[in-house]
């Protein structure tokens, strides 16, 4: 099997900066809900268009799987997104960061900590709609790329895209350095560990 640059895969495949490798229109806390089985919308609720930025020093899982989707507005106009899956994660040193303009005052930055001690973050059936994912390190165990999106399995519930599109899955992937910017988390548990919330004036996002 090959990966989309006609290089060699056996199973294991890194790579030194981790893009959108699935397509190019296309993890975390957020809003909790179920993605759709058939994937054309990949969350149950309209999303907001205001996206969030989070770092992390690793996350590690399992069941992973990545395909393109199309999340909707509230007032109907389509948000094209980039999904990852997890049947379980584990993240450490997490941050997340919203910034929102509020007239009359300005930028107000809210910043979420937590998994910095001994106890990482845990998330169980994990789906990430982004924009945009960053890593120094990226490593995949067992990885099928090309896979058609129909047909991904293993991961988090529901968590599948269209059939004919590109799609791709692997038993286990390890991330390091991680940057990301997202339209929104769904999970059906999140753990966080030594967590702190906390809002400061003007623009301080964690990337």
């Amino acid at each position: 099997m090959k990966d989309t640059s006609g290089a060699q895969v056996l199973g294991r495949t890194s790579w030194k900066r981790l893009g959108l490798v699935m397509v190019p229109t296309v993890i975390a806390a957020g809003a909790l809900s179920v993605a759709m089985a058939n994937g054309a919308i990949a969350a149950s609720f309209a999303v907001s268009g205001q996206q969030f930025k989070l770092t992390a020093g690793t996350l590690t899982g399992t069941g992973f799987v990545q395909y393109g989707t199309v999340d909707q507005h509230v007032d109907g106009s389509p948000v094209p997104a980039a999904v990852s899956a997890f049947a379980s994660a584990d993240i450490t040193n997490l941050c997340q960061s919203v910034v929102t303009p509020i007239p009359g005052i300005g930028n107000v930055t809210l910043t979420i900590r937590a998994g910095g001690g001994s106890t990482p973050v845990h998330a169980d059936n994990l789906i990430i709609d982004m924009s945009q994912l960053n890593a120094s390190t990226a490593t995949f165990t067992n990885i099928n790329i090309g896979q058609d999106a129909s047909t991904l399995s293993g991961s988090a519930t529901g968590a599948k895209g269209q059939a004919g599109l590109f799609g791709q899955q692997a038993e286990k992937a390890d991330l390091s350095g991680v940057q990301q910017v997202a339209y929104s988390t769904n999970a059906g548990s999140f753990q966080l560990h030594d967590m702190s919330l906390g809002i400061s004036m003007g623009s301080n996002p964690c990337f």
